[in-house]
C-alpha cells in the first residue's frame, strides 16, 4: 500500500516542524491498534496515513491523529488521539 500525505503537507514540512530529519512516511502494511481506557483489549484502527519518528509514530484514522509507537515486529500500539490538527499532533511528539 502507499501512504499519501495529508493534502499540503510535504515529509520536508513534517520533517522541519518535528526537527526531526530522519521521519518517514510508513506503509499501511502492518497491525495498528489504539488503548482503551477502562478496557483490557484494544481497538484496530485503519489507518490512513502512518507518520515515523524514531520509535514513535502518529497514525491517521478517521481524521484523528493518535500518537502510538512502533513495536519491533513492525506494528503500532497507540494510547491517545491528538486531535484533528497535524501541526499540533506533531508539536505533543
Amino acid at each position: 500500500m502507499t501512504t499519501h500525505l495529508p493534502t499540503g503537507w510535504t515529509i520536508e514540512r513534517i520533517r522541519a516542524l518535528s526537527q526531526d530529519r530522519t521521519a518517514i512516511a510508513l506503509s499501511l502494511d502492518r497491525l495498528v491498534v489504539v488503548e482503551e481506557p477502562g478496557r483490557s483489549e484494544y481497538a484496530t484502527l485503519q489507518p490512513e496515513v502512518i507518520l515515523g519518528f524514531h520509535d514513535l509514530c502518529l497514525v491517521l484514522d478517521d481524521d484523528e491523529w493518535f500518537m502510538g509507537q512502533l513495536d519491533t515486529d513492525g506494528s503500532v500500539v497507540c494510547w491517545a488521539s491528538y486531535g484533528a490538527d497535524l501541526a499540533e499532533a506533531i508539536r505533543s511528539l
